[in-house]
């Protein structure tokens, strides 16, 4: 596969690589990789990681492996490898036959630990959990050291030994390194780097039960494969003395460097893999490709577009400091891209029904449409015109405001590729009032022309005919959470999340170009926005249509209006 174009002006990043090779360091070689747990599925925060990584390595001319940290059999699952591979691979990035797992080197990081039980630097301790956090000690307090600190290196090596082959409970032992007790770095206090887990692994069953701590495997795994640059982002800033001086004592030649860069932090969302875990799980949304979700898969299905997506990456770039960048940013780059790609259509999502008195009965006339205003290539369609239409049940309005430019009491307005209809009448419910259907003519003579005698026409609506219209089921997005800023809220999810996230239409219409839209095809219904045909829902004879966008960024004025009172 070839590697998208992911090029970014240079970030602190790229001037670390080049003052490495300028020095030859680790032989000019440059070799990164993407290494997630697969406990969830990717999300839009990944994706920067994704394209970090892959980006780098596209521009040195290096490699970027994809790795498997599988090394907590909790929470673990083939799904969630396979819904890994499925995003990366359609973010446009491969890793060619470089495809790795923590859980291959299982063996390999067993003989690492047992290396430094040989050297004294590694022991095993007797302590439960919660004792272990007491010795610990805090930020302002030192640590103490655990009794079974100066256990002789024969007995921890048998009783390492015996924890592999399964002699114990979990919380019975636990392998520690022993570094410094009392380090102003908590994680420098002797951390644990193995425990024992009495519970199978998607890929080794039960072969093991003790499983290596993510720092003890992580910087290792990155030693096997001759990583040179461990990217990551800033809350393993604290880890990277663990990490050095795991491959310090281990590693001889070529160790690799961890470099930390600012996570992404994006407006109302949430990219907590454990609150994630909790939306699905607590059927808060339908699934971890809900398109209110920012997983991959979610915005997959939604309908944003790879190309978008790393574009949004390439725009926010690389940065040491935290901030929090607005979605309306990531909302521009799908609606850009759409723009240019989105073939046009006409549909009806609460429709009024229409009737053109003055239009023969039983005729049907056709007009041909572009299929995109900018590019002719995409070529034209034929839409249907009848005596009975669909249209917008706000573009009519018996009362309309100053500047309201669309149909009511007097007014004409041009149906999009078609003619000018004036207003006649209109006919209600009579037990509840509501509009039910309008009366208007039309003048034969404004066939795709202004009118020829100049008069003012109020605007132009779109519309379907309704005897050839397609019914579909329409799906409308909003932000998933009230508050700009979910992390700052806590756990109390439920509190915050926004009633009106989604909104289902049953009575949509659409013209019938559309009927036979395959699922993943994106289309601009004009007026109204960007939709995307559903990729799970969308059977044949039943459309379900995502809106992926808007036209324009209506939230973000309400809230700047918001901000303003």
């Amino acid at each position: 596969m070839t590697q998208p174009d992911v090029s970014t002006p240079t970030d602190f990043i790229r001037d670390i690589i080049d003052d490495h090779l300028k020095t030859n360091k680790h032989g000019g070689r440059v070799a990164t990789r993407f290494p997630p747990e697969p406990n969830g599925y990717l999300h839009i925060g990944h994706a920067k990681s994704i394209c970090l990584n892959f980006g780098i390595a596209a521009q040195y001319k290096g490699t970027c492996n994809l790795r498997m940290d599988d090394t907590d059999p909790a929470g673990e699952s083939l799904e969630y490898v396979e819904s890994i591979i499925n995003d990366v691979h359609w973010l446009g990035f491969d890793w060619d036959e470089r495809l790795f797992y923590a859980s291959d080197y299982f063996e390999n990081l067993y003989q690492f630990a047992v290396e430094l039980i040989r050297i004294g630097k590694a022991y095993v301790c007797s302590l439960s959990a919660d004792e272990i956090r007491e010795y610990r000690g805090t930020l302002t307090v030192p640590g103490r050291e655990s009794p079974y600190r100066n256990r002789s290196v024969e007995e921890n090596l048998d009783l390492f030994a015996r924890m592999r082959a399964g002699e114990f409970k979990d919380g019975a032992h636990v392998l520690r390194a022993k570094i410094d007790m009392s380090s102003p770095n908590v994680v420098m206090r002797d951390p644990v780097i193995y425990r024992i887990k009495q519970a199978p692994h998607y890929r080794t069953g039960n072969k093991w039960v003790i499983y290596p701590m993510y720092d003890f495997a992580h910087c290792l795994s990155d030693s096997i494969e001759r990583i040179t640059h461990s990217i990551c982002t800033l809350e393993f800033e604290n880890n990277r003395p663990l990490y050095d001086w795991i491959v310090n004592q281990l590693i001889e030649h070529d160790r690799p460097n961890q470099i930390e860069f600012a996570r992404l932090n994006l407006s109302y969302t949430i990219l907590s893999k454990r609150k994630l875990i909790e939306l699905v799980e607590n059927r808060h949304v339908t699934g971890w490709d809900d398109p209110r979700m920012p997983t991959v898969a979610g915005m997959r299905r939604r309908g944003y577009m790879p190309e978008s997506i790393r574009t949004f990456c390439a725009k926010i770039g690389v940065a040491k400091n935290e901030n929090l960048v607005d979605i309306s940013l990531l909302e521009h780059c799908v609606r850009d891209d759409l723009n240019e790609q989105a073939p046009r259509a006409m549909g009806v999502l609460r429709p009024l029904r229409v009737v053109i008195n003055n239009y023969p009965e039983g005729q049907t006339e056709e007009f041909e449409c572009a299929n995109h205003p900018q590019n002719p290539d995409m070529g034209t369609r034929k839409v249907l015109f009848s005596k009975i239409l669909y249209i917008e049940q706000d573009d009519f309005d018996e009362n309309p405001p100053k500047k309201y430019k669309r149909l009511g009491p007097g007014r004409e307005v041009r149906l999009r590729n078609a003619y000018v209809i004036k207003f006649e009448g209109v006919v209600k419910d009579e037990k509840t009032g509501e509009i039910v259907e309008l009366h208007c003519t039309y003048d034969p003579e404004t066939r795709n022309a202004p009118p020829s005698d100049g008069r003012k026409v109020e605007g132009v609506i779109h519309w379907v005919s309704a005897h050839h219209a397609v019914p579909v089921e329409v799906r409308l997005y909003d932000r998933l959470f009230q508050v700009a800023d979910p992390a700052t809220i806590g756990d109390d999810l439920i509190k915050y999340l926004n009633p009106g996230s989604l909104e289902t239409l049953t009575s949509c219409h659409v013209e019938p170009c559309l009927k036979d839209a395959a699922p993943g095809n994106r289309y601009q219904f004009e007026r109204l926005g960007y939709f995307c045909v559903d990729i799970r829902d969308s059977l044949p004879g039943k459309l379900v249509f995502n809106r992926v966008v808007a036209l324009r960024d209506s939230w973000g004025k309400i809230a700047g209006q918001e901000n303003k009172k």
